[in-house]
């Protein structure tokens, strides 16, 4: 009895050692996870504060260099986005000097510096301005004023250029924090941010007198200013830059206080922004999938046609969202089919967001003049290269039919008459050839004869020569063969 009792206590006394083995383990484990991502992460040991400060302030004033370089480079950025040339923006913004004051305004924010904030939002705002003025003196003065697409893809920012500011801006200041700035970060940065883009658009919408253009491409640099001054205050704060200290006590904390408010003002609409592009990317997105699965899977008896490309979303804030569909031909959507879309757009789980957005459809049969002939154009433009190459194939395909023409003889009555004329001919066939010389491809019409048995052999050899010359001539055929087939 008693021996059990020992080796029962000597069991349990193990399996206490092998938890607790496993828990040193474990904590061993996550302790070296833990280690090992501070390693990989943690960005404070390497931060060169007095330099990185330095650096930013050194960059916010615009005089004399700096301002000539802003001018050319707004220039430069307006020529690429007037000749559509991707690679002409990109050059113009690497040479900006557009981010100094942006990251002023973010750091002073941080360090509670109320001076480097003042100069910041000066030099900003002579930035701003010099900026479209520029672009809008070279819009009015250059004759040509195409709307490319390079211009229009800046009057109308989403959810991805908010994440693409936000996150370019943590890239930028990351970089610039690093002991020996990381060059290529910083213009990597100044090409996503894209801050020169949308003021050169801004100039354009105000020579072309297009407010609404003026007024998208604003907002998109507002998007962009907003929230790489907002990563640069968070990433300072991690950081822990020191505050700037003010002899009066007093002072500082009312400094202290209007930096605080400053801060918490630039992140409301930073965060208003943010939420509008949300919810507008997602209103876009469920209004795509209710068309790509109600609308244009209808099916039309007639020659009516859903003209996808022409479909317009628009989600304004505070205002009735739309939808409108652009159908043409003379067949029209029946109403209890538009009835039908309508309570699937505000009943349907999946379309929650549509719900109250107004549902435009437009049909051709009717419509006013005007607006045929303006869809019309627009699907011309739209798709003339697919016109275009759908002559070419019809071309190839009536080419084709051509050479095929001389295949399609009338064989019953060609056969009937040689039967007629040669009373030997015991069979006829026919059938195109294809043939080659390895130069050239082509094909060629044959006819197969035999012969009776019992016909003379000197008379089926002229007949056969008669024969081949009758059929040229019947069916006008220079290059029609003729071939005797001998029975064993």
């Amino acid at each position: 009895m008693s021996e059990n009792l020992n080796q029962e206590n000597s069991n349990n006394t193990v399996e206490e050692v092998n938890s607790e083995e496993v828990k040193k383990d474990f904590q061993g484990l996550l302790g070296s996870v833990k280690q090992f991502l501070k390693e990989l992460l943690d960005i404070r040991q390497n931060t060169d504060l007095d330099a990185t400060k330095e650096a930013i302030i050194a960059d916010i004033p615009f005089k004399g260099h700096t301002s000539w370089i802003l001018i050319c480079s707004i220039f430069i950025a307006s020529i690429g986005l007037n000749a559509n040339s991707t690679a002409v923006v990109i050059g113009a913004m690497l040479i900006s000097p557009l981010m100094g004051p942006i990251l002023g305004i973010g750091m002073s924010l941080a360090i509670n510096d109320v001076d480097t904030l003042r100069r910041s939002l000066k030099n900003f705002s002579v930035m701003v301005v010099l900026s479209i003025l520029t672009a809008y003196l070279f819009f009015v003065i250059f004759p040509l004023r195409d709307e490319s697409s390079e211009l229009l893809a800046r009057t109308a920012p989403d959810i991805r250029d908010v994440l693409i500011a936000f996150f370019g801006g943590l890239a930028l200041v990351i970089a610039r924090a690093k002991k020996g700035t990381m060059a290529s970060v910083i213009f990597g940065v100044a090409i996503a941010t894209a801050l020169m883009p949308p003021l050169c658009t801004v100039g354009f919408g105000l020579a072309i007198n297009n407010y609404e253009y003026a007024g998208g491409a604003m907002y998109l640099f507002s998007i962009n200013t907003i929230f790489i001054a907002l990563a640069t205050f968070l990433v300072l704060k991690l950081l822990r830059f020191p505050m700037v200290r003010y002899a009066n006590s007093q002072k500082r904390r009312r400094i202290g206080r209007i930096a605080s408010l400053v801060a918490i003002l630039v992140m409301i609409p930073a965060g208003m922004t943010f939420w509008d592009a949300l919810q507008e990317s997602l209103f876009k997105k469920q209004a795509q999938s209710f068309i790509m699965e109600k609308v244009a899977p209808y099916q039309f008896a007639g020659s009516g046609r859903f003209m996808e490309d022409f479909t317009d979303i628009e989600f304004n804030a505070g205002e009735e969202p739309f939808i409108e569909l652009v159908f043409m031909g003379n067949e029209t959507i029946p109403d209890n089919v538009i009835a039908t879309w309508n309570k699937q757009k505000n009943e349907d789980e999946n379309f929650s967001r549509l719900k109250g957005a107004k549902l435009h459809v437009i049909q051709g049969a009717k419509n006013e003049q005007v607006d045929q002939l303006k869809y019309v154009d627009q699907l011309y433009e739209s798709q003339k290269t697919e016109l275009v190459d759908k002559d070419a194939r019809i071309k190839l395909l009536e080419e084709e039919l051509s050479k095929l023409g001389k295949f399609a003889i009338p064989f019953n009555t060609i056969s009937l008459e040689a039967k007629t004329n040669y009373e030997d001919l015991e069979s006829l066939s026919f059938s195109p050839k294809i043939q080659t010389n390895f130069a050239k491809l082509d094909t060629v019409p044959v006819f197969e004869i035999q012969w009776k048995r019992d016909a003379k052999r000197f008379q089926t050899e002229a007949d056969t020569k008669k024969l081949h010359s009758w059929l040229k001539l019947r069916l006008q055929d220079s290059t029609i063969q003729l071939k005797e087939i001998i029975q064993d």
